[in-house]
């Protein structure tokens, strides 16, 4: 992988691209691209920029300020694995044309900003994060939003309401059941090659595969683990390994989707977030109190739980998240930590050595802006580190199942998209910490959110029909 802009140019002339692509993603977290002939494409663009319409950017620029410029960083170029003609892709960053500052909506230089933040606070110097994506892959899937005809139906044949169906070719009886994905050997499990092919073409691009396997959800749901990096590289690589499930699915003749609850009555999709911040070549998470925790975690954790409410807003972006974060079922809502415990939505899972001491967020879901989400996240757990908030006594039971008067005194996250983003107007104080995040562009995610809530909440759903027709 090229690290300088001589690099670049040397991997253009030596793979004979014909084409480089410029990528950004846009405030929800959506991947765009322009591409330019080799032609008009040298060590130029890597100063100038190239510019683009910002105002065609959901939350972005107005029309009558629209000009912005997309600045390539030569640390990520690559090879693109799907285009037909040789393409070399790199991610850029936004900036003004005017001043060449950052763009202060842009989600990759804020989470440039995050990682410059944590260095001049003096806490640390590096901060990790380890994503956990979650998806579903499935043969086919249509929905129609018409008035009067409101639908979504999803065909894939691991789906367990196709036990009984008389599909082409023969139903050969064999997958997973109601919640029964996790881990089975093929014929069960039918996309070990699909899943295998993606882990190779992540690896070709760079970015470790530490495991890939089937998980829960019986209609299709799968995982691949990758390994853990810097904030801002470990979100181009989130960026990056969304792009390559999707086309890699496409190739097979599939679709893949990382919607948190794609269909009810299974689990649905997370994205656990592992963080450790660093300080010169040390863990500063390691230390000898709870499950070899520092103070340093301990605050950081509480941070998370203070804030948990707002973050929802930006680590679960959709109201469909909120889908999958029901109290009742075997999801995150109980703000609490614990070791190993997988009902708490702070985990600190086991390692053997102090040096791979971490927590995991497993609230988040992988609607998330990998760039905002993960800036977020640290931004929280960094206030608690700055205010010492302790998170209290650890969690040692199943909060799934707790007697009703224990229940009520656990905080849970937000039960809705519009719940997180009153919380998020109301705690923003966190993310605004050294110019991170600006209320501007917090002012103009709020609005792009509360459509979406409007949209939803404006439609007819065919469950009021089954609850209310005739009545």
């Amino acid at each position: 992988m090229a690290k300088t802009v001589a690099d670049v140019m040397n991997m253009i002339e030596e793979n004979e691209v014909r084409f480089v692509d410029l990528r950004f993603s846009d405030t929800r977290g959506k991947e765009h691209h322009v591409t330019v002939p080799v032609s008009h494409f040298d060590e130029d663009k890597f100063h100038q920029g190239h510019a683009f319409d910002g105002s065609s950017m959901p939350g972005w620029k107005g029309v009558e300020a629209s000009d912005m410029q997309l600045m390539p960083d030569p640390a990520t170029a690559n090879i693109d694995p799907f285009f037909e003609e040789t393409t070399l892709f790199l991610q850029c960053d936004v900036v003004e044309p005017g001043d060449g500052k950052a763009y202060d909506r842009d989600p990759r230089s804020i989470a440039r900003r995050a990682e410059a933040y944590l260095k001049a606070s003096g806490l640390g110097d590096t901060a990790y994060f380890g994503p956990e994506p979650e998806f579903f892959i499935f043969d086919g899937v249509r929905w129609n939003t018409e008035p009067g005809h409101t639908s979504y139906e999803i065909d894939e044949y691991e789906a367990p309401w196709n036990s009984g169906a008389r599909l082409e070719g023969g139903n050969r009886g064999h997958r997973p059941g109601n919640k029964g994905g996790y881990m089975p050997v093929p014929p069960v499990d039918s996309t070990q090659d699909m899943r295998a092919e993606m882990a190779l073409v992540l690896e070709q691009l760079g970015i470790p595969v530490e495991v890939l396997h089937h998980e829960v959800g019986g209609a299709g749901q799968n995982e691949i683990g990758t390994r853990f990096s810097t904030l801002v590289e470990r979100a181009d690589w989130t960026q990056t390994m969304k792009y390559v499930i999707w086309n890699v699915a496409n190739t097979y003749g599939k679709t893949a989707t990382f919607m948190p609850k794609p269909y009810p009555g299974d689990n649905g999709s997370g994205m656990h977030v592992h963080q450790s911040i660093w300080k010169d070549g040390k863990n500063l998470f390691a230390g000898d109190g709870y499950a070899g925790l520092s103070d340093f975690a301990l605050y950081y954790i509480g941070g998370l739980i203070q804030h948990a409410r707002a973050l929802n807003a930006i680590t679960n972006p959709g109201t469909n998240s909120y889908k999958r974060l029901v109290p009742g079922y075997e999801a995150p809502v109980k703000l609490a930590y614990s070791s190993r415990n997988r009902s708490a939505s702070i985990r600190i899972p086991y390692v053997a050595n102090p040096k791979g001491r971490r927590i995991e967020a497993r609230f988040p879901d992988p609607l998330a802006n990998p760039y905002l989400c993960f800036s977020a996240l640290m931004m929280a757990g960094l206030d608690g580190v700055e205010n010492r908030i302790h998170p209290g006594e650890a969690a040692t039971k199943d909060l799934y199942h707790l007697p009703p008067e224990e229940d009520r005194r656990v905080p849970t996250v937000c039960h809705s998209l519009d719940q997180a983003l009153e919380a998020l107007d109301r705690d923003r104080g966190f993310l605004t910490k050294g110019g991170v995040f600006s209320d501007g562009m917090l002012d103009a995610y709020i609005e792009l959110k509360m459509a979406e809530v409007q949209r939803l909440r404006m439609a007819t759903h065919p469950v009021e029909y089954d609850m209310y027709y005739s009545l």
